[in-house]
């Protein structure tokens, strides 16, 4: 574990935690639950990762990390290690998902259950690895069924075999996957309308954006509640 730096609270995270892996450097953005510290009495953990193609400044991870906070959930934004690094390409999904290996103990060092999560490769990642870490539960955010007009080549045997209660959102209009196409399994989804892989609606669907992510974050806010 290394360096600890503490910004303003608010719509920033509280402190950013550098994360050595065998990886590389990973680094944990921690926004608090409300009224606690990072080590304190939240309910829950909720751990997201990024996607391949972007970082934690995705609009999903930003709302939940504002919205969860108030309802006694730590988030934290997990940045990999290439991200770290500064580099565009995500490596192959054996190193990502030795990243987060390598930041899990620092996860669960919070003291409460870890909710395994993220949007896209980062939800695959947690798919992959949730029954190994432990983790409490896993929630999928734009899980990537499968490549754009493939749907041959699925990856319903990762979302399948979390072990854990997974709740997926998807997006209505998801080229990786619309909510349709998803498996019969002992998982929950729920469906952002018009939505697309990074959860944006067109300017001319019934819901604006705000009201998308409204949307989103109700989903995640009650299926967490629920969780024992």
């Amino acid at each position: 574990m290394g360096h600890v730096s503490t910004t303003e609270t608010g719509c920033r995270p509280e402190a950013a935690e550098t994360v050595d892996t065998d990886a590389g450097p990973a680094r944990i953005s921690w926004f608090p639950a409300t009224g606690t510290k990072k080590t304190g009495s939240a309910r829950l953990v909720l751990a997201l990762g990024h996607g391949a193609g972007g970082g934690i400044e995705a609009r999903d991870l930003q709302a939940l990390a504002a919205a969860l906070p108030a309802h006694g959930v730590t988030v934290a934004l997990v940045e990999q290690p290439w991200r770290v690094a500064g580099k565009r390409l995500a490596p192959a999904p054996k190193t990502l998902d030795t990243g987060w290996r390598g930041l899990w103990p620092a996860l669960a060092a919070a003291g409460a259950p870890v909710v395994a999560g993220g949007r896209s490769a980062g939800a695959r990642v947690a798919c992959r690895t949730a029954a190994e870490l432990g983790a409490h539960a896993v929630l999928a955010l734009s899980f990537p069924l499968h490549p754009p007009g493939k749907p041959e080549k699925s990856r319903e045997d990762e979302l399948l075999g979390t072990g854990v209660p997974t709740l997926v959102v998807q997006g209505g209009h998801d080229p990786f996957g619309r909510p349709a196409e998803f498996p019969p399994g002992e998982y929950q989804i729920a469906e952002v309308p018009y939505g697309d892989h990074g959860f944006a609606v067109p300017k001319k669907a019934g819901p604006g954006q705000d009201e998308a992510m409204d949307i989103l974050t109700a989903a995640v806010t009650g299926w967490l509640a629920a969780l024992v």
